[in-house]
């Protein structure tokens, strides 16, 4: 129904820590608008001026409620795990509050379940569920939607380049093997080699 808004901030109501609520003025409309945390933070203090957010909008027991993000990839994300069986609005705002866009993907799509339990509300079946019913998904829509990868994941572009090329003449495809990199990204000792050996045995042993 609404894609976006652009406005005035005109106040920033934190109701609760887990609660926050802009008041975004819009042609002389006031619209109230749940949203991260993390959106709220970066314009607390920068009141009065224009800010586009991102909006999804949801009926709940009646009530029409309107939730912002900062890009339209965050939002859709909201959007994906509002999907999922059992995760409602605020776990999904939670999840995007405690891990930020790009991470929260990164622990999604390799199953990264001891990054996931770090949201308040999310325990290890939750967390399962979620990576079980998105990761495919969110494996494809990351490289359409621009999300990069977490810093502390990406491979210096020879090596990765190495480790692909590798694993796909021996049959993985590209989804698999973006899942086994970024699972591996995570071992402290693999990420101080630059040894495509090292990397590819690894991916094989996890893709197994």
């Amino acid at each position: 129904m609404l894609s976006y808004l652009r406005g005035r901030v005109d106040q920033i109501q934190r109701r609760s820590p887990n609660r926050v609520t802009l008041i975004l003025e819009v042609n002389g409309l006031g619209y109230e608008i749940q949203v991260t945390r993390q959106l709220a933070d970066g314009i607390s203090e920068d009141r009065n001026t224009e800010l586009q957010v991102f909006t999804h909008f949801m009926i709940r027991e009646e009530q029409p409620l309107l939730y912002g993000f900062a890009s339209a990839a965050e939002r859709d994300l909201f959007r994906q795990l509002v999907g999922v069986s059992g995760i409602g609005a605020q776990l999904a705002i939670a999840l995007l509050d405690t891990l930020g866009l790009s991470d929260l993907v990164q622990a999604i799509v390799t199953g990264n379940i001891k990054q996931l339990v770090r949201t308040p509300g999310v325990g290890s079946k939750t967390a399962e569920r979620i990576s079980l019913e998105l990761r495919t998904k969110l494996s494809q829509w990351r490289g359409a939607s621009g999300v990069a990868l977490p810093a502390s994941s990406a491979l210096p572009s020879a090596l990765q380049e190495d480790v692909e090329m590798t694993l796909m003449a021996l049959g993985y495809n590209q989804e698999e093997i973006a899942q086994a990199l970024g699972a591996l990204s995570q071992k402290p000792h693999l990420m101080k080699t630059q040894e495509a050996e090292d990397w590819i045995r690894e991916a094989i042993s996890w893709l197994s």
